[in-house]
């Protein structure tokens, strides 16, 4: 069984990858740290959510190129 993430985190993930495609990376740390300049989040449990949902449509991203 895969984590279910809510459709927020999904979206929110989404649209920064859009917005900004070379900004973040497959380093989770580094999009934690890159999530408080580009994104207001209330807590960091959705910011930790939000950073491990764009890892992980990134490894996907380059393993499908």
């Amino acid at each position: 069984m895969g984590k279910v993430r809510t459709v927020q985190i999904k979206n929110i993930s989404k649209e920064l990858i859009n917005k900004y495609p070379d900004v973040f990376s497959t380093d989770f740390e580094e999009n934690k740290k890159l999530l408080d300049k580009y994104l207001e989040v209330d807590s960091k449990h959705l910011r930790n959510r939000i950073s491990g949902y764009i890892v992980n449509l990134l490894k996907n991203k380059e393993k499908n190129e």
